[in-house]
């Protein structure tokens, strides 16, 4: 078995500021991408209601397509290490993402389920480099906040997404918008073709085959993706909310109205996302990240339960989207700074591979899950689930935090 060697992280040694060109322009291109991408998130109930799918090729839908890219995350981050190159990669994944555009012409599920898969190919082919990079960008210390500032960045695009939706969604068809996200797309792509440098100092893999360097990842963060892993599997696709909402406020509101709100709502989320995460990357560098990892997956089983009896009133449907928002930015930030602190840099590609991996396999298994038993029960039996596997997530991650700190 090849042993992965602690080779430091050079390629933040020409500035020890938080704060670079790389970070910018990494934080330009995902907010610009999440825009284009929650644009037809937003909408992407409403088109399949409108052929005639149900919640459970909704979860389809949003499981298949996250498990169909885990492959690709994996092999991306294990093969940028392997040539020591990690942008081309992610300008590709960028420029395939923006190909779900293609949604507008999508007149059956299967069909959804294609560009969705397509477009998922390309998140998975740029996410591990671009994380890898990312980590790479800064100093160790600053892993936190940087990745926080990334999600934030994130995440202000996806309240600007629903946001244009909503307001193209008074004068266009919805089908149209799906066109119309491919701007913002293609923005994305040239922020990061001609805004971000390859960084300096990444070494070149030394002849690993795939499963030498995934042999290699540490006790530590194998434990994490355990816990992670548990976690993911009640962790649904957020448009399910949206689907909810919609169908809470449609024999009160009517169609339109409910839709319109439900997207509305779903912008509110994102805002409280995007203002979040980066105090919450920088709570996590000064008292600890796993601890408050933890506390973001018991605020998702808190949630879930609330979705699980939610009434069609906004007294109940803002705090429950305003949590949502809370525990997702938790969890974005901090999942990937733990990444970084745990996995040597010469193998970092291959651990951000496999975290994408560990957390594609869980979002098929709670969306085809949580779809099959609202479908098939209720609503409230599919949230109830969801719960009780976030709080054994939680459990599992407060053991794996300890684990780890009775070793050092």
């Amino acid at each position: 078995m090849v042993r992965s060697r602690e080779v430091p992280d050079q390629s933040h040694k020409s500035s020890e500021r938080w704060f670079n060109r790389n970070l910018l322009f990494m934080g330009l291109t995902s907010l610009f991408s999440d825009a284009s991408h929650e644009m037809a998130t937003a909408l992407l109930p409403m088109l399949l209601a409108s052929i005639g799918a149900s919640p459970a090729a909704l979860g389809a839908v949003e499981g298949l397509s996250d498990a169909a890219a885990s492959a690709v995350k994996l092999l991306s981050g294990w093969y940028t290490d392997r040539i020591g190159r990690r942008k081309p990669a992610a300008v590709i994944g960028y420029a395939f993402t923006a190909v779900k555009a293609a949604l507008y012409w999508a007149t059956t599920w299967p069909q959804v389920l294609l560009v969705r898969v397509v477009a998922w190919f390309g998140r998975g082919l740029r996410n591990p480099p671009r994380d890898a990079m990312l980590a790479g960008a800064v100093p160790p210390r600053y892993y936190g906040r940087a990745f926080g500032f990334h999600r934030a960045m994130d995440t202000s695009g996806a309240v600007l997404g629903p946001l244009l939706a909503a307001f193209f969604l008074t004068f266009v068809s919805f089908r149209r918008i799906f066109l119309i996200s491919l701007i913002p797309g293609l923005l994305a792509v040239a922020a990061m073709a001609w805004g971000v440098r390859e960084p300096s100092g990444v070494r070149r893999g030394q002849g690993y085959l795939f499963w030498e360097s995934a042999r290699s990842l540490p006790r530590s963060f194998r434990r994490f993706l355990l816990a992670v892993g548990i976690f993911g599997l009640g962790d649904i696709a957020h448009s399910l909310l949206i689907l909810r909402t919609i169908q809470l406020l449609t024999p009160v509101w009517g169609a339109t109205r409910a839709g319109a709100t439900a997207i509305l709502l779903y912008a509110l989320h994102n805002a409280f996302y995007a203002a979040f995460s980066y105090p919450a990357g920088t709570l996590g560098d000064r008292l600890g990240k796993g601890t408050l990892l933890v506390l973001g997956y018991g605020l998702f089983a808190v949630m879930a339960i609330g979705w699980a009896f939610a009434g069609p009133s906004l007294y109940q449907l803002v705090p429950l989207f305003l949590v949502a928002g809370l525990y997702l930015a938790i969890e974005d930030a901090l999942e990937g700074a733990m990444t970084a602190e745990l996995v040597p840099a010469d193998i970092r590609g291959t651990g951000y591979g496999t975290l994408a991996t560990v957390n594609g396999i869980g979002d098929l298994g709670a969306s085809i899950i949580v779809g099959f038993l609202w479908a098939r029960f209720s609503p409230a039996v599919g949230f109830s689930y969801a719960a009780v596997i976030g709080a054994l997530g939680a459990l599992a991650m407060l053991w794996a935090v300890r684990a780890s700190a009775a070793k050092a």
